[in-house]
Formats: structure tokens, sequence, C-alpha cells
């Protein structure tokens, strides 16, 4: 049975860690630019899935979809494609094309237009390659303890974060000059999330050999884990002059309403320790969310023109996204002012990212990447 890819640029690294995935079980994933028999697979999130519904639908093949849209929306997605397979893929993908060769019925984490049973596993990270001939990050962590109104992650994971283990990530890593990674937040590997294991952090830079990049993109950071000995253990371990980590917002309530679980002191104190030791700040913001009254949105762009001053900022408009807390509310329209000064920072090359246009902010590569 042939088992093609659908070649998406936005799932490169999930191409990556399932090709090798089913490479172990004995399936070869071959990319391709449109559906092929026997079977075709695809990885879409929920801003490029409407670019590929009608192709899916049309396909000549079996169809199997996955990917953070595919797994919030799993009832749409089994009306016009074959299966969905529904959070991680690791061990469901493989499983299914075995049953698909074989003639039996789709396994657990499987729907279909017939219907949906939940998986009964959790992937750990160390019984998967994070890829093989398909080069990819090296993902270290996967799930996040916290809960963000507008964030797919901890639905899509779960809240309890696991990791690869220091040998493991070394032996794959060894495989780049420069390495970076996969995480939901850098300083928190080895640990629950919350209460950090900086230790464990040193002795896995310590054991790797080769220009590491940690704590940027795409595996930046949270801003109350950014310390003098975090600081202190990129600057001795690690090649990147920037640490990249998510402000979202410059009003207190504003973060407390999205679950943040920090503040914008937090925010502050991250981007002064960068600045005195050296690091660039780079910061993520988000504007027009459902809650946020105009002093809020002031207060957003104040800490915005603040970090770029002595760093750079990166502008998100808030998008509601499916199996997220948020998935139904609507975008908070930018005041006139907002439009202004943003407008002027980006001549100037002080922000990068969009707020008007959610597939301009996707599609194009920024400078922060």
């Amino acid at each position: 049975m042939k088992v093609y890819w659908r070649h998406i640029p936005q799932a490169n690294n999930s191409f990556a860690a399932l090709a090798a995935a089913c490479e172990v079980h004995g399936y070869d994933l071959e990319a391709t630019d449109g559906p092929r028999p026997d079977v075709t697979v695809y990885s879409l999130n929920s801003i490029n899935e409407r670019l590929y519904r009608d192709e899916i639908a049309e396909a000549d093949c079996i169809t199997i979809v996955g990917g953070p849209h595919a797994s919030a929306c799993y009832r749409e997605v089994a009306e016009y494609a074959d299966y969905v397979v529904v959070g991680e893929g690791e061990y469901t993908l493989p499983a299914l094309l075995s049953a698909i060769e074989e003639g039996r019925d789709p396994p657990p984490g499987i729907a279909t237009a017939a219907g949906y049973t939940p998986a009964r596993h959790t992937v750990l990270l160390d019984g998967y390659p994070p890829f093989s001939r398909i080069k990819g990050f090296v993902e270290i962590t996967r799930g996040c303890p916290f809960s963000c109104g507008y964030c797919q992650t901890p639905r899509l994971f779960g809240r309890c974060m696991r990791h690869r283990s220091i040998d493991e990530i070394v032996r794959y890593a060894s495989r780049y000059r420069d390495i970076r990674f996969v995480t939901p937040n850098a300083f928190a590997y080895g640990s629950d999330g919350v209460h950090l294991r900086l230790d464990r952090v040193e002795r896995l830079l310590r054991s790797l050999d080769g220009r590491i990049y940690f704590g940027t993109f795409p595996g930046e950071v949270r801003p109350e884990c950014i310390s003098r000995r975090s600081v202190e253990l990129v600057l001795d371990t690690c090649a990147n002059t920037r640490l990249h980590f998510g402000a979202q917002s410059g009003s207190d309530r504003v973060l407390r309403h999205l679950h943040r679980g920090h503040t914008v002191e937090d925010v502050v104190r991250a981007f002064d320790l960068c600045r005195e030791h050296g690091l660039v700040p780079v910061v993520d913001f988000i504007l027009g969310l459902p809650f946020e009254s105009d002093d809020d949105q002031r207060a957003t762009l104040d800490l915005v023109k603040m970090v770029t001053r002595g760093g750079k900022a990166h502008i998100h408009y808030f998008m509601p996204l499916p199996g997220t807390p948020l998935q139904n509310a609507r975008p908070r329209p930018l005041l006139p002012e907002t439009k202004k000064v943003l407008g002027k920072l980006a001549l100037d090359g002080r922000i990068t990212g969009s707020w008007m246009d959610h597939e301009i902010r996707f599609f194009r590569r920024t400078s922060h990447l």
C-alpha cells in the first residue's frame, strides 16, 4: 500500500515526526503536491484548512487528515475526509494504516463519518524518534500546564508536560550544526512547567555539541521563567543573542481573563533582565482580544512601545481558534491610534507580524523567524 504525505509548508515538522513514526512500523510516507492513491495524509491548521477542503473531498484515494484543526473539529472534517486523526499521531497513524491495509475497523483516536472513539494512550516522546530521513526540529517537550484562552496546545497535547530524555535529545541533535528545539516553554524542560528545574535544563545544554539556540523560535519561553540564572545559562551555553517570550497584553486584567499565569510586571522584569545581559528581547503581543477595553488596548500599546525601544515586538491580531475557550469570541476592532502607532513602528522596522490579515501573518515568513 502506497502512502503519501500532502506537502504543506506549515506542517513540515509534523511530516518529519510522523514519517519517522510510520517508518518504525514499515510505512514509507512520500511527499506529494496533490492527492495520490492509495492513501494521502494531510495535516491542517485553522488558517489553511479551507484551502485543502475541496481537494480532500474530491480526492480519488483514501484521505487521512490530522493536525490542530482536524483534532478540534473532527466531526466537520470527517464529513469530507475518510479518516480523521484526533490528537497525537505517532501511534494512531501507523495503527490506522495497518487497519486500512488489513480491512479492519479503525483504532481508537480515529474519527469517521460513522463516529469517534477517543484514544486510550498518551505518546511517550522517547518511544518515537523526532525525525529520521526527513529532518525536523528536535521536540524536547510536549504539553502545557497553563490554559491560555486562545491556545490549542493544552487541548491537543494535554496539560501534563512530557519530556524527551537527554540521551535521546543528544542523539538527534548531533545531526545538526545549529540546534533548535520544539517546546512550549524551553526553560520548563524536565519540570512540571510551573516549578522549574533549571538544573535539568543546564544538564541538557551542557550535554550538547554544536551551536545551540534555546528560547528562540520554535521553542520560546514564558516571561516569569526568565531569571538571572536562566539568562546566564543561555549566555554560557548557547549561540542565540535573543530570547523570545510572550507578553500578550499590557493589562493585568486581560492577562487574568486569558488565564496566562503571569503579570505585566513579570514581562517588564524579563525585558529588563534580557537588556541587562545583552540579549535582545523578542516579545509577542495579541491585540483585539474580545474582552479588551480601550484602556486595556492602550496599555498594551504602551508596553509595545517600551519593548521596541530596546527589543523587538511581534504583533498578532486575535483569531478565535476551534477547541479553545475563546473559540466563539469575536475579535475587537483596533483603535485608530493603535493602527497609527503600529504602522509607524512597522515602517521603522521595530515590529513584525500582522494585525490586519491572519493569512498574511501565517504564510509570510518574518524576521523574528
